[in-house]
């Protein structure tokens, strides 16, 4: 320990924690806290079960972020009180002591860097659940097994983190892998960290559908929206719709259902198609259909509104939702975000969930770039 200066370390980590709860504001918190409380403690609350659910949901979040807040200061502002009794053990035991002070303050330090990315995080709809649709791309039946081992990717993230998944829509294709899928994502800020994964995926490796061995590049598209909410008010007259029932099925076009309770719904003035399938019932695939129509007319407007403030900036740069990650399995084994360089050598782990690394890149990368 003789090489770290731990007075020195832990004094900066104190001032970033000073930051990032300046940032987000503990006071204003507390009393959005109080507030919530005081609606989910409401007799009439479960009357409006929609608005209930993200009363209760808002709730956890932010006394979960409370928590996380008060642990994390309580914890740094016990080191010092840890370095004063090594100080006065002397010896051994001192630098055993030291040796904790030193390994609590490392996993401190990584537990701050990930909340300061919270700190980023400030958009408007940032906080909200995210609607995930996945499209194989060019590729054939590559492009189709990519876009499955991308869903796993998603889900197996979500899994590691204890956040909800819910599958909407999943179209199959005939040799395998999927078409699209369509997930919703139920974590605080899921929205603001899973954006950054939006934009076409690239995989290259040796082809296992390729009975010659040969190399295949394909190719997958990624979108990601926020959950609608009843807030939004997006208002969509029933005869812009076209509402198709269809009989769901599951690989290979094995009949899952007995009856037509698939929905297809298009929005005839923008073209928009939206299906939705894994329901028991014809009416929860329409709603359930309903929010992500919704979804994607609402980004469309914000997209709109973005590309006016863009024209008005004269920003020519491109956008960052295009190709934006490779994953290259053969002749090496990298996988590589191209807008922020950053690069693991292990396929197998980002494949199985690990995509952390990337998000926080990701949002950083964002935020440099919204400022520059």
């Amino acid at each position: 320990m003789a090489d770290r200066d731990l007075p020195a370390e832990i004094a900066e980590a104190s001032r970033t924690l000073a930051g990032i709860e300046g940032v987000l504001d503990l006071d204003r918190m507390r009393e959005q806290a109080a507030d919530l409380e005081k609606q989910a403690s409401d007799p009439d609350l479960w009357n409006d079960p929609a608005h209930a659910q993200q009363v209760t949901s808002r709730l956890s979040a932010v006394q979960a972020d409370l928590r996380r807040l008060e642990d994390l200061r309580r914890r740094t502002d016990d080191l010092p009180v840890m370095l004063e009794l090594a100080d006065e053990a002397g010896g051994e035991e001192a630098e055993q002591v030291r040796g904790e002070v030193a390994a609590e303050l490392d996993a401190l330090r990584s537990s701050i860097a990930d909340l300061e990315v919270r700190t980023l995080l400030s958009g408007e709809y940032d906080q909200r659940d995210a609607v995930v649709t996945l499209r194989a791309g060019a590729g054939g039946v590559d492009a189709a097994d990519f876009t499955d081992m991308l869903l796993r990717m998603y889900m197996r993230w979500a899994e590691r983190h204890g956040y909800p998944v819910d599958v909407y829509d999943t179209s199959y294709a005939e040799e395998a892998g999927l078409k699209s899928a369509t997930v919703v994502v139920h974590a605080p800020y899921a929205y603001g960290t899973l954006s950054v994964e939006q934009g076409t995926h690239r995989l290259v490796r040796i082809s296992p559908f390729d009975n010659q061995g040969r190399r295949q590049t394909s190719f997958a598209e990624v979108e990601v929206l926020p959950v609608v909410e009843q807030t939004d008010h997006i208002d969509i007259p029933d005869d812009e719709l076209r509402i198709d029932v269809y009989r769901s099925s599951g690989p290979g076009g094995q009949g899952v259902n007995t009856t037509d309770s698939a929905v297809r719904i298009t929005h005839v003035p923008t073209g928009i198609v939206v299906t939705c399938q894994n329901e028991r019932s014809q009416l929860q695939n329409r709603a359930r259909a309903m929010e992500v129509l919704q979804a994607k007319l609402l980004e469309r407007e914000r997209q709109a509104a973005q590309a006016r403030m863009d024209a008005l900036r004269a920003d020519g740069g491109g956008s960052w939702g295009n190709q934006m990650r490779s994953y290259v399995l053969h002749p090496y084994q990298m996988v590589k975000d191209l807008r922020t360089e950053h690069e693991v050598g292990n396929p197998s782990a980002v494949f199985d969930g690990e995509i952390d690394d990337f998000l926080e890149s990701g949002i950083r990368w964002r935020r440099a770039a919204a400022v520059g």
